[in-house]
Protein backbone atom coordinates (compact mmCIF):
# COMPACT_ATOMS: atom_id res chain seq x y z
CA UNK A 1 0.00 0.00 0.00
CA UNK A 2 2.71 2.22 0.71
CA UNK A 3 3.94 2.40 -2.99
CA UNK A 4 0.04 2.90 -4.25
CA UNK A 5 0.45 -0.12 -6.19
CA UNK A 6 -3.27 -2.20 -6.88
CA UNK A 7 -3.99 -5.55 -8.11
CA UNK A 8 -7.76 -4.31 -10.32
CA UNK A 9 -8.65 -1.68 -11.73
CA UNK A 10 -11.61 -2.26 -9.42
CA UNK A 11 -9.41 -1.33 -6.51
CA UNK A 12 -7.89 2.31 -8.52
CA UNK A 13 -11.66 2.94 -8.66
CA UNK A 14 -12.23 2.25 -4.57
CA UNK A 15 -9.63 4.57 -4.18
CA UNK A 16 -10.39 6.98 -6.38
CA UNK A 17 -13.31 7.61 -4.79
CA UNK A 18 -11.95 7.18 -1.49
CA UNK A 19 -9.07 10.18 -2.67
CA UNK A 20 -11.55 12.35 -4.61
CA UNK A 21 -13.88 15.16 -3.46
CA UNK A 22 -17.77 14.18 -4.30
CA UNK A 23 -18.22 15.89 -7.60
CA UNK A 24 -15.12 15.39 -9.20
CA UNK A 25 -15.75 11.52 -8.81
CA UNK A 26 -19.32 11.59 -9.56
CA UNK A 27 -18.00 13.41 -12.84
CA UNK A 28 -15.70 10.44 -13.70
CA UNK A 29 -18.56 7.76 -13.20
CA UNK A 30 -20.57 9.70 -15.32
CA UNK A 31 -23.18 7.85 -17.07
CA UNK A 32 -26.83 8.94 -18.55
CA UNK A 33 -30.46 8.77 -17.31
CA UNK A 34 -31.10 5.21 -15.86
CA UNK A 35 -27.36 4.33 -16.23
CA UNK A 36 -28.47 0.99 -18.78
CA UNK A 37 -26.00 1.55 -20.92
CA UNK A 38 -23.38 1.90 -18.26
CA UNK A 39 -23.96 -0.93 -17.31
CA UNK A 40 -24.57 -2.98 -19.97
CA UNK A 41 -21.13 -2.04 -21.53
CA UNK A 42 -19.03 -3.14 -18.47
CA UNK A 43 -21.69 -6.54 -17.92
CA UNK A 44 -21.80 -8.09 -21.61
CA UNK A 45 -18.05 -9.04 -20.95
CA UNK A 46 -19.45 -11.17 -18.84
CA UNK A 47 -21.83 -13.08 -20.64
CA UNK A 48 -18.96 -14.51 -23.39
CA UNK A 49 -16.85 -17.05 -22.23
CA UNK A 50 -13.47 -18.44 -23.09
CA UNK A 51 -12.83 -21.93 -24.53
CA UNK A 52 -9.05 -22.14 -23.40
CA UNK A 53 -6.86 -25.28 -24.53
CA UNK A 54 -4.84 -27.61 -21.94
CA UNK A 55 -1.69 -28.18 -23.85
CA UNK A 56 -0.33 -26.66 -26.74
CA UNK A 57 0.52 -22.87 -24.72
CA UNK A 58 3.11 -20.49 -26.38
CA UNK A 59 6.39 -20.30 -23.79
CA UNK A 60 6.11 -16.50 -25.47
CA UNK A 61 3.37 -14.01 -26.52
CA UNK A 62 3.68 -10.98 -28.68
CA UNK A 63 0.71 -8.43 -27.45
CA UNK A 64 1.82 -5.52 -30.29
CA UNK A 65 0.20 -4.30 -33.21
CA UNK A 66 -0.53 -1.26 -35.24
CA UNK A 67 -3.26 0.99 -35.02
CA UNK A 68 -4.17 3.43 -38.28
CA UNK A 69 -0.07 2.45 -38.90
CA UNK A 70 1.39 3.79 -35.58
CA UNK A 71 2.84 1.06 -33.83
CA UNK A 72 1.98 0.53 -30.09
CA UNK A 73 2.93 -2.08 -27.87
CA UNK A 74 -0.78 -3.31 -26.65
CA UNK A 75 -3.95 -2.94 -28.42
CA UNK A 76 -4.96 -0.83 -25.61
CA UNK A 77 -5.33 3.38 -26.55
CA UNK A 78 -5.63 6.38 -24.02
CA UNK A 79 -9.54 7.02 -25.01
CA UNK A 80 -9.92 11.04 -24.74
CA UNK A 81 -11.68 12.30 -22.27
CA UNK A 82 -12.50 15.94 -21.08
CA UNK A 83 -11.45 18.44 -18.01
CA UNK A 84 -9.53 16.41 -15.76
CA UNK A 85 -9.67 17.73 -11.94
CA UNK A 86 -8.42 14.50 -10.89
CA UNK A 87 -4.57 15.13 -10.57
CA UNK A 88 -2.91 18.56 -11.12
CA UNK A 89 -0.50 17.04 -14.21
CA UNK A 90 -3.73 15.73 -15.80
CA UNK A 91 -3.36 14.88 -19.14
CA UNK A 92 0.57 15.14 -19.00
CA UNK A 93 0.26 12.44 -16.68
CA UNK A 94 -1.39 10.43 -18.46
CA UNK A 95 0.62 10.78 -21.97
CA UNK A 96 3.57 10.40 -20.34
CA UNK A 97 2.42 6.54 -18.65
CA UNK A 98 0.82 5.83 -22.03
CA UNK A 99 4.59 6.78 -23.30
CA UNK A 100 6.48 4.96 -20.54
CA UNK A 101 4.30 1.77 -22.00
CA UNK A 102 4.79 2.63 -25.33
CA UNK A 103 0.46 3.28 -25.60
CA UNK A 104 -1.14 5.53 -28.35
CA UNK A 105 -3.22 8.60 -26.80
CA UNK A 106 -6.06 10.35 -27.56
CA UNK A 107 -6.61 14.12 -26.36
CA UNK A 108 -9.88 15.64 -26.41
CA UNK A 109 -10.59 19.13 -27.38
CA UNK A 110 -12.07 19.67 -23.68
CA UNK A 111 -8.73 18.60 -22.38
CA UNK A 112 -7.42 20.61 -19.40
CA UNK A 113 -4.14 20.48 -20.93
CA UNK A 114 -2.94 21.79 -24.18
CA UNK A 115 -2.05 19.71 -27.17
CA UNK A 116 1.52 20.91 -27.34
CA UNK A 117 1.94 19.63 -24.10
CA UNK A 118 1.00 16.65 -24.08
CA UNK A 119 1.95 15.90 -27.86
CA UNK A 120 5.63 16.81 -26.27
CA UNK A 121 5.02 13.92 -23.64
CA UNK A 122 4.10 11.37 -26.09
CA UNK A 123 5.00 11.74 -29.80
CA UNK A 124 1.85 9.33 -30.39
CA UNK A 125 -0.79 11.69 -29.93
CA UNK A 126 -4.12 11.79 -31.16
CA UNK A 127 -6.11 14.41 -31.53
CA UNK A 128 -9.59 14.57 -31.08
CA UNK A 129 -12.64 16.94 -32.49
CA UNK A 130 -16.17 17.54 -31.75
CA UNK A 131 -18.44 18.93 -34.83
CA UNK A 132 -18.51 22.50 -32.94
CA UNK A 133 -18.16 26.59 -33.96
CA UNK A 134 -17.52 27.06 -37.34
CA UNK A 135 -15.64 25.22 -39.97
CA UNK A 136 -12.89 27.56 -39.74
CA UNK A 137 -13.19 27.18 -36.08
CA UNK A 138 -12.13 23.61 -36.76
CA UNK A 139 -9.24 24.00 -39.39
CA UNK A 140 -7.61 26.17 -36.86
CA UNK A 141 -8.00 23.79 -34.58
CA UNK A 142 -6.67 20.91 -36.76
CA UNK A 143 -3.47 22.87 -37.91
CA UNK A 144 -3.08 23.72 -34.34
CA UNK A 145 -2.68 20.02 -33.32
CA UNK A 146 -0.94 19.14 -36.48
CA UNK A 147 1.94 21.71 -35.74
CA UNK A 148 2.26 20.66 -32.18
CA UNK A 149 2.93 17.35 -33.11
CA UNK A 150 0.00 14.89 -33.41
CA UNK A 151 -0.26 12.09 -35.65
CA UNK A 152 -3.73 11.45 -36.22
CA UNK A 153 -7.44 12.94 -35.95
CA UNK A 154 -10.45 11.46 -33.76
CA UNK A 155 -13.94 12.56 -34.47
CA UNK A 156 -16.64 12.04 -32.00
CA UNK A 157 -20.17 12.45 -33.25
CA UNK A 158 -22.45 10.46 -31.49
CA UNK A 159 -23.65 13.28 -28.77
CA UNK A 160 -27.11 13.72 -28.12
CA UNK A 161 -26.66 16.20 -25.25
CA UNK A 162 -28.37 13.63 -23.15
CA UNK A 163 -28.87 15.26 -19.43
CA UNK A 164 -30.26 14.39 -15.89
CA UNK A 165 -29.66 11.10 -13.83
CA UNK A 166 -31.27 9.39 -11.67
CA UNK A 167 -28.43 8.51 -9.25
CA UNK A 168 -27.98 12.86 -8.99
CA UNK A 169 -25.61 14.97 -11.47
CA UNK A 170 -22.61 16.29 -9.99
CA UNK A 171 -22.03 20.07 -9.47
CA UNK A 172 -19.21 21.59 -11.55
CA UNK A 173 -18.84 25.22 -11.26
CA UNK A 174 -18.29 27.49 -14.61
CA UNK A 175 -15.00 28.50 -12.92
CA UNK A 176 -13.05 28.30 -9.38
CA UNK A 177 -13.13 31.46 -7.43
CA UNK A 178 -13.04 32.14 -3.89
CA UNK A 179 -16.67 32.18 -3.59
CA UNK A 180 -16.83 28.52 -5.44
CA UNK A 181 -14.17 27.48 -3.14
CA UNK A 182 -16.10 28.16 0.02
CA UNK A 183 -18.91 26.34 -1.69
CA UNK A 184 -17.02 23.46 -2.52
CA UNK A 185 -14.97 23.32 0.95
CA UNK A 186 -17.77 21.06 2.71
CA UNK A 187 -16.38 18.03 -0.13
CA UNK A 188 -12.45 18.98 -0.45
CA UNK A 189 -11.05 19.08 2.97
CA UNK A 190 -12.29 15.38 4.05
CA UNK A 191 -10.00 14.84 1.01
CA UNK A 192 -6.44 16.15 2.04
CA UNK A 193 -4.32 13.66 -0.25
CA UNK A 194 -6.19 15.22 -3.26
CA UNK A 195 -5.97 19.00 -2.09
CA UNK A 196 -2.59 18.17 -1.23
CA UNK A 197 -1.57 17.53 -4.28
CA UNK A 198 -2.88 20.81 -6.00
CA UNK A 199 -1.17 22.78 -3.48
CA UNK A 200 1.96 21.20 -3.89
CA UNK A 201 1.72 21.98 -7.23
CA UNK A 202 0.58 25.60 -6.62
CA UNK A 203 -2.53 25.60 -8.94
CA UNK A 204 -5.75 25.30 -8.68
CA UNK A 205 -8.29 22.58 -10.98
CA UNK A 206 -8.38 24.86 -14.03
CA UNK A 207 -11.85 24.24 -16.01
CA UNK A 208 -11.20 25.90 -19.03
CA UNK A 209 -10.19 24.11 -22.30
CA UNK A 210 -6.92 25.11 -24.06
CA UNK A 211 -7.56 23.12 -27.19
CA UNK A 212 -10.37 25.24 -27.90
CA UNK A 213 -8.72 28.79 -27.51
CA UNK A 214 -8.93 30.70 -30.46
CA UNK A 215 -5.96 32.85 -31.88
CA UNK A 216 -5.39 36.59 -29.68
CA UNK A 217 -8.14 35.08 -27.45
CA UNK A 218 -8.73 33.25 -24.38
CA UNK A 219 -9.75 29.33 -23.92
CA UNK A 220 -13.36 28.95 -22.91
CA UNK A 221 -14.59 27.23 -20.13
CA UNK A 222 -15.94 24.20 -20.62
CA UNK A 223 -19.22 25.13 -20.14
CA UNK A 224 -18.63 28.10 -22.80
CA UNK A 225 -17.41 24.86 -24.64
CA UNK A 226 -20.29 23.06 -24.73
CA UNK A 227 -22.30 25.50 -24.85
CA UNK A 228 -20.73 26.10 -28.28
CA UNK A 229 -21.23 22.93 -28.94
CA UNK A 230 -24.77 22.41 -28.73
CA UNK A 231 -25.49 25.46 -30.73
CA UNK A 232 -23.81 23.93 -33.70
CA UNK A 233 -26.11 22.50 -36.38
CA UNK A 234 -25.30 18.41 -36.51
CA UNK A 235 -22.78 17.11 -38.84
CA UNK A 236 -24.33 15.99 -42.37
CA UNK A 237 -22.43 12.74 -43.93
CA UNK A 238 -21.04 15.68 -46.08
CA UNK A 239 -19.59 17.22 -43.31
CA UNK A 240 -17.71 14.52 -42.29
CA UNK A 241 -16.45 13.78 -45.78
CA UNK A 242 -15.13 17.57 -45.50
CA UNK A 243 -13.27 17.24 -42.17
CA UNK A 244 -11.84 13.93 -43.29
CA UNK A 245 -10.26 16.14 -46.17
CA UNK A 246 -9.12 18.63 -43.92
CA UNK A 247 -6.95 15.89 -42.17
CA UNK A 248 -3.93 14.48 -44.26
CA UNK A 249 -3.34 11.74 -41.93
CA UNK A 250 -4.64 8.80 -39.97
CA UNK A 251 -8.50 9.64 -39.29
CA UNK A 252 -10.77 7.60 -36.70
CA UNK A 253 -14.50 8.17 -36.76
CA UNK A 254 -15.58 7.18 -33.13
CA UNK A 255 -18.98 6.67 -31.63
CA UNK A 256 -20.29 3.90 -34.72
CA UNK A 257 -22.97 1.52 -33.20
CA UNK A 258 -24.73 0.45 -36.57
CA UNK A 259 -24.09 -1.27 -39.87
CA UNK A 260 -24.63 0.90 -42.37
CA UNK A 261 -23.14 4.21 -40.57
CA UNK A 262 -19.85 1.98 -40.47
CA UNK A 263 -20.09 1.32 -44.12
CA UNK A 264 -21.01 5.36 -44.88
CA UNK A 265 -17.92 5.57 -42.33
CA UNK A 266 -15.96 3.36 -45.11
CA UNK A 267 -17.37 5.96 -48.19
CA UNK A 268 -15.81 8.90 -46.21
CA UNK A 269 -12.00 7.56 -46.47
CA UNK A 270 -11.84 7.14 -42.72
CA UNK A 271 -8.81 5.07 -41.78
CA UNK A 272 -10.47 3.67 -38.61
CA UNK A 273 -14.12 3.72 -36.74
CA UNK A 274 -14.39 3.22 -32.91
CA UNK A 275 -18.22 0.73 -32.10
CA UNK A 276 -18.57 3.27 -28.98
CA UNK A 277 -21.40 4.80 -27.28
CA UNK A 278 -19.77 7.18 -25.38
CA UNK A 279 -18.90 4.82 -22.36
CA UNK A 280 -22.89 5.43 -21.71
CA UNK A 281 -22.33 9.09 -21.32
CA UNK A 282 -24.78 9.47 -24.49
CA UNK A 283 -28.10 8.43 -25.37
CA UNK A 284 -29.28 5.69 -22.16
CA UNK A 285 -30.21 2.32 -23.75
CA UNK A 286 -27.64 2.10 -26.62
CA UNK A 287 -26.56 -1.60 -26.40
CA UNK A 288 -23.10 -2.65 -24.91
CA UNK A 289 -20.59 -2.06 -27.64
CA UNK A 290 -19.33 -5.69 -27.30
CA UNK A 291 -22.64 -7.12 -28.23
CA UNK A 292 -22.47 -5.26 -32.14
CA UNK A 293 -18.84 -5.00 -32.55
CA UNK A 294 -18.86 -8.88 -34.89
CA UNK A 295 -21.73 -7.34 -37.03
CA UNK A 296 -19.58 -4.14 -37.82
CA UNK A 297 -16.24 -5.69 -38.23
CA UNK A 298 -17.91 -8.55 -40.60
CA UNK A 299 -19.71 -6.01 -42.54
CA UNK A 300 -16.53 -3.65 -43.33
CA UNK A 301 -14.16 -6.49 -43.40
CA UNK A 302 -10.57 -5.15 -44.19
CA UNK A 303 -11.72 -2.76 -45.71
CA UNK A 304 -11.40 0.49 -42.14
CA UNK A 305 -9.84 -0.77 -39.06
CA UNK A 306 -12.28 -1.32 -35.99
CA UNK A 307 -11.94 -0.82 -32.83
CA UNK A 308 -13.87 -0.84 -29.58
CA UNK A 309 -14.61 1.16 -26.63
CA UNK A 310 -16.78 0.67 -23.85
CA UNK A 311 -16.87 -1.01 -20.52
CA UNK A 312 -13.24 -2.14 -20.53
CA UNK A 313 -11.87 -3.03 -17.43
CA UNK A 314 -9.91 -6.24 -17.89
CA UNK A 315 -6.98 -7.96 -19.98
CA UNK A 316 -9.97 -10.19 -20.36
CA UNK A 317 -12.05 -7.84 -22.06
CA UNK A 318 -9.57 -6.81 -24.33
CA UNK A 319 -8.89 -10.12 -25.63
CA UNK A 320 -12.68 -10.80 -26.11
CA UNK A 321 -12.86 -7.81 -27.96
CA UNK A 322 -9.90 -8.65 -30.09
CA UNK A 323 -11.19 -12.19 -30.65
CA UNK A 324 -14.43 -10.52 -32.24
CA UNK A 325 -12.99 -8.10 -35.06
CA UNK A 326 -11.27 -5.41 -33.22
CA UNK A 327 -7.93 -4.35 -33.89
CA UNK A 328 -7.67 -2.69 -30.17
CA UNK A 329 -9.75 -0.83 -27.75
CA UNK A 330 -10.10 2.33 -25.89
CA UNK A 331 -9.90 2.35 -22.38
CA UNK A 332 -11.63 5.85 -20.71
CA UNK A 333 -12.50 5.81 -16.43
CA UNK A 334 -10.29 2.53 -16.06
CA UNK A 335 -6.81 5.25 -16.77
CA UNK A 336 -8.58 8.28 -15.05
CA UNK A 337 -9.15 6.22 -11.65
CA UNK A 338 -5.35 5.38 -12.28
CA UNK A 339 -4.66 8.95 -11.95
CA UNK A 340 -6.86 9.22 -9.41
CA UNK A 341 -5.58 6.53 -7.09
CA UNK A 342 -1.48 7.53 -7.89
CA UNK A 343 -0.99 9.75 -10.69
CA UNK A 344 1.50 8.95 -13.49
CA UNK A 345 2.00 5.28 -11.89
CA UNK A 346 -1.40 4.87 -11.46
CA UNK A 347 -2.38 5.01 -14.92
CA UNK A 348 1.15 2.97 -16.10
CA UNK A 349 -0.46 0.26 -13.16
CA UNK A 350 -3.42 0.26 -14.99
CA UNK A 351 -1.60 -0.26 -18.25
CA UNK A 352 0.31 -3.12 -16.33
CA UNK A 353 -3.14 -4.88 -15.42
CA UNK A 354 -4.63 -4.91 -18.60
CA UNK A 355 -1.21 -6.07 -20.60
CA UNK A 356 -1.18 -9.18 -17.40
CA UNK A 357 -4.58 -9.92 -18.15
CA UNK A 358 -4.42 -9.90 -21.83
CA UNK A 359 -1.11 -12.18 -21.82
CA UNK A 360 -3.00 -14.16 -19.60
CA UNK A 361 -5.44 -15.07 -21.77
CA UNK A 362 -3.56 -15.47 -24.64
CA UNK A 363 -1.62 -18.10 -22.94
CA UNK A 364 -4.68 -19.77 -22.30
CA UNK A 365 -6.08 -19.92 -25.79
CA UNK A 366 -2.59 -21.15 -27.05
CA UNK A 367 -1.97 -18.33 -29.33
CA UNK A 368 1.40 -17.11 -29.96
CA UNK A 369 0.22 -13.42 -30.33
CA UNK A 370 -2.89 -11.15 -29.46
CA UNK A 371 -3.97 -11.03 -33.35
CA UNK A 372 -4.51 -14.40 -33.75
CA UNK A 373 -7.20 -14.51 -31.64
CA UNK A 374 -10.46 -15.11 -33.27
CA UNK A 375 -14.44 -16.29 -32.26
CA UNK A 376 -13.37 -20.06 -32.20
CA UNK A 377 -12.02 -19.21 -28.62
CA UNK A 378 -15.16 -17.50 -26.99
CA UNK A 379 -18.73 -18.85 -26.48
CA UNK A 380 -21.66 -16.20 -26.13
CA UNK A 381 -25.24 -17.14 -25.84
CA UNK A 382 -27.27 -17.28 -29.01
CA UNK A 383 -29.33 -14.17 -28.96
CA UNK A 384 -26.17 -12.40 -27.85
CA UNK A 385 -24.96 -10.25 -30.48
CA UNK A 386 -27.07 -7.62 -32.66
CA UNK A 387 -26.34 -6.15 -35.98
CA UNK A 388 -28.21 -2.94 -35.40
CA UNK A 389 -28.55 -0.95 -39.16
CA UNK A 390 -28.31 -3.72 -41.20
CA UNK A 391 -30.99 -4.08 -43.60
CA UNK A 392 -30.18 -7.14 -45.52
CA UNK A 393 -29.82 -9.04 -42.21
CA UNK A 394 -33.18 -7.44 -41.30
CA UNK A 395 -34.56 -8.54 -44.47
CA UNK A 396 -33.14 -12.23 -43.97
CA UNK A 397 -34.92 -12.21 -40.70
CA UNK A 398 -38.54 -11.21 -41.92
CA UNK A 399 -38.39 -13.82 -44.78
CA UNK A 400 -37.16 -16.63 -42.71
CA UNK A 401 -40.31 -15.53 -39.96
CA UNK A 402 -42.81 -15.35 -42.87
CA UNK A 403 -41.22 -18.89 -44.25
CA UNK A 404 -41.68 -20.45 -40.54
CA UNK A 405 -44.94 -19.16 -40.39
CA UNK A 406 -46.75 -20.47 -43.62
CA UNK A 407 -44.61 -24.04 -42.79
CA UNK A 408 -46.78 -24.00 -39.22
CA UNK A 409 -50.18 -22.79 -41.23
CA UNK A 410 -49.72 -25.65 -43.32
Amino acid sequence: MANGWFETVAEAQRRAKKRLPRSVYGALVAGSEKGVTIRENMHAFSRIAFAPHVVGHQPERDLSTTVMGIPTSLPVLISPTGVQAVHPDGEVAVARAAANRDIIMGLSSFASKPIEDVAAANPKTLFQVYWTGSREDMVQRMERAKAAGAVGLIATLDWSFSNGRDWGSPWIPERIDLRTALKLAPQVLPKPAWLADYLRSGAIPDLTTPNLEPPGGQAPTFFGAYGEWMGTPPPTWEDVAWLREQWDGPFMLKGVTRVDDAKRAVDTGATAISVSNHGGNNLDSTPATIRVLPGIAEAVGDQIEVLLDGGVRRGSDVAKALALGARAVLIGRAYLWGLAANGQAGVENVLDILRGGLDSAVLGLGRASAVELSAEDLYAPEDFFLRLGDREAATARATTAATSAVGSAG
